[in-house]
């Protein structure tokens, strides 16, 4: 199916996945999952018991693209395919997550120094209950990493809302070794899957 407007719904609130999708020249409209900050949460992000970390973020991925139909439906939207995403850090098996304070920043960063731990991003793209989801895996090492450095980064950056405490395209790339994987899929989407996926649903990338 080919849609004539070329355009895609976008669900999440992340500046950097709007700017890889413009970096590639995809058109999209922000569909948000919650029209104000102070609603609650849609979707309980919380780990299952004894949930791999892949087993996680594939189940996420879908359940955020599943609620963003309902949105679309509700609102009677246009159909278009819907982009969605998740990004998490893990280490030894174990999730880490968007710090819930400062101190927890701290201390994830602490966790992470020295030491190589893997990002996983799941996106999934597609039309009511056809959602196809691909999993990016990247692993990133860590240099040793000071406590001024730590507490110097978490004053100075956002990073709360980053998965692992921290941004790979900010302040926090002079903490890195050695990259393997995708650069993009790091910062929160990785562009070589987000562009098949749209292909295969209907959007021309080079027109």
């Amino acid at each position: 199916m080919m849609f004539a407007e070329n355009q895609i719904y976008l669900a999440s609130r992340s500046p950097r996945r709007r700017e890889l999708l413009r970096q590639i020249g995809v058109k999209f409209n922000l569909l948000l999952m919650r029209e104000t900050l102070g609603r609650p949460v849609d979707i309980d992000e919380q780990p299952l018991v004894d949930e791999t970390p892949t087993d996680y973020i594939y189940r996420i991925v879908q359940f955020k693209a599943n609620e963003g139909w309902k949105r679309i439906l509700q609102r009677k939207f246009q159909p278009l395919p819907l982009l969605v995403a998740d990004t998490i850090v893990t280490l030894d098996g174990c999730i880490l997550g968007k710090p819930k304070d400062i101190a927890q920043a701290e201390e994830m960063l602490k966790t992470l120094s020295g030491r190589s731990h893997q990002v996983l991003t799941a996106i999934g793209v597609g039309i009511k209950d056809k959602i196809q989801v691909r999993l990016s895996t990247s692993t990133v090492q860590f240099r040793e990493i000071s406590d001024r450095e730590i507490r110097k980064y978490v004053a100075q950056n956002n990073c709360l809302d980053k998965a692992g405490a921290y941004a790979i395209q900010g302040m926090a790339a002079a903490f890195i070794v050695k990259i393997s994987g995708s650069y993009s899929g790091i910062m929160g989407l990785p562009l070589y899957e987000t562009a098949q996926l749209l292909e295969e649903a209907g959007i021309v990338l080079f027109p």
